[in-house]
């Protein structure tokens, strides 16, 4: 009896006999990779035809078993406060309404994924999964939940650590070396798309070094088309031994589902992230440099004699900082660190991040057609001038700043580009004059009433005068505001 055919889709069906040939070769052709995934070189073997029913039962399930308990679900809950329209700010309206009157505070509940990767319950997940919230609950595969702290989070590299709160010993995934991942490497992804439930899909690593992935700062994403959705935020991208390769954070899509375009954060990304959590750190550094890259472009390579349109190209270097000690120059071209090629500048941040803070990276530095290596140490960036941390107060427009003096350190925190001194504002009281008025952290200070603001103290002094008006200069972003109050 002849087998069914698809004729609606213009696909005219094989001879049996092909078929059959056909079916035999991948048989063997997924019993050979499965060998090899095993541990044995199973691309080495002779294809051969499977000669018993459990050659042909191949699974990822005792993978799956194995790495599913340690991911689970991250709930994290926000209070938010309703918009209200004017008309129901009249009390005759309120008595009718009740709760269910805008412009109350509700409590709304995002839903992600999470990794659980020590025994005591550090968890790893997307910083964006978890931002803005007042409670944050994670849920085991077998339905326990358990609340839990926040350690460290970071919104450039989208990445938060949590603590759960038991004295358990939880199961576990362990982190891989991301470094060891090819394109074309089989991998699994875990996490619970669209609240379904915990979902495995699987797919191959379809590029790597990816960047321009999204609106942070970081910029090296491992790519995957293993099936990536809302919902699978923070979740496990794993390799067939089982091992952490990156956390799920991202995918490319105009209608919110996959498209088989999904991106994860490096494995070796994770390392470094969490052992600053494990430290107790509160804030997530990376080493300072003191210089400033741009892409390599094919007219660059051109221009430079470069073989390829690789690499990050210096654009400047600050006096005094680790650049310059090391001897790097505008127009020298980065290619690699450590051995390892650099495609473009946010590979190059990513490289020198993942070897840590204390350590000395191998530079290969091209320039002038000659191939240098250059030792530079990775340090934090100097705290000099001290920040000398102040919070004003009184009647003057700046009562409820806290404000600090810009040194590299201060300006990596706050993320100051092309600012190296003045005073910058880190933080705001809420309801103070200084939040009503509508100064924003960040916003370094300029001026006032036509005096330059060097220091701290100096402002400090300036706040407590009384003058008939103050007119102020501060620096937002690059952009100039000048405003004057009475």
């Amino acid at each position: 009896m002849n087998e069914p055919t698809i004729s609606d889709t213009g696909v005219r069906a094989a001879p049996r006999s092909a078929r059959n040939r056909s079916r035999r070769f991948a048989v063997a052709g997924a019993l050979s990779i499965a060998l090899a995934l095993s541990g044995n070189q199973g691309f080495a073997l002779e294809r051969q035809v499977p000669a018993a029913q459990a050659d042909v039962m191949l699974s990822y399930a005792p993978l799956v078993k194995e790495t599913a308990p340690a991911v689970v679900n991250v709930y994290a809950e926000r209070m938010v406060q309703r918009r209200m329209s004017p008309l129901f700010s009249d009390p005759f309206f309120g008595r009718f309404f009740g709760e269910q009157m805008p412009g109350r505070s509700e409590r709304q509940t995002s839903l992600g994924s999470g990794v659980i990767v020590t025994g005591d319950g550090m968890v790893i997940t997307n910083n964006h999964v978890i931002a803005g919230a007042d409670d944050v609950r994670v849920a085991l595969a077998d339905g326990r939940e358990f609340p839990c702290s926040v350690l460290l989070k970071d919104d450039r590299y989208d990445l938060a650590v949590l603590k759960i709160e038991s004295d358990e010993n939880f199961p576990t995934v362990a982190i891989g070396n991301s470094d060891n991942v090819e394109v074309g490497d089989i991998s699994l992804a875990i996490g619970n798309p669209f609240a379904v439930g915990q979902t495995v899909t699987s797919g191959i690593i379809s590029g790597r070094a990816r960047n321009a992935v999204n609106d942070g700062e970081f910029g090296f994403f491992l790519q995957t088309d293993a099936a990536i959705n809302p919902g699978n935020s923070g979740g496990a991208l794993l390799n067939m031994k089982g091992e952490l390769i990156g956390i799920n954070t991202a995918i490319f899509s105009s209608g919110g589902g996959s498209n088989g375009v999904g991106f994860a954060i490096p494995a070796n990304m994770v390392k470094v992230f969490l052992k600053a959590a494990e430290d107790g750190e509160t804030r997530f550094q990376r080493p300072y440099v003191g210089a400033t890259f741009g892409p390599v472009t094919s007219d660059i390579a051109e221009a430079l004699g470069l073989k390829a349109a690789r690499g990050a190209i210096i654009s400047a270097t600050r006096p005094g900082s680790p650049a310059e000690k090391a001897g790097l120059e505008p127009g020298s071209v980065i290619v690699a660190v450590n051995d390892i090629p650099v495609e473009h500048p946010d590979a190059l941040l990513y490289r020198l991040t993942v070897a840590g803070i204390g350590n000395t990276a191998d530079l290969t530095v091209e320039r002038d057609g000659q191939v240098t290596h250059v030792a530079l140490p990775l340090d934090l960036a100097p705290e000099d001038p001290p920040r000398d941390t102040r919070v004003i107060d009184g009647s003057s427009p700046f009562s409820g700043l806290t404000v600090e003096n810009v040194s590299p350190r201060v300006a990596e925190e706050l993320r100051l580009s092309g600012i190296d001194d003045g005073v910058v504002v880190s933080d705001i009281e809420p309801g103070s004059t200084a939040q009503r008025i509508g100064f924003a952290k960040g916003d370094v200070i300029v001026a006032v009433n036509d005096a330059p603001i060097d220091t701290t103290a100096t402002l400090e002094d300036v706040a407590g005068d009384k003058p008939g008006y103050w007119r102020l200069s501060i620096n937002r972003g690059g952009r100039m505001i000048n405003q004057i109050f009475r």
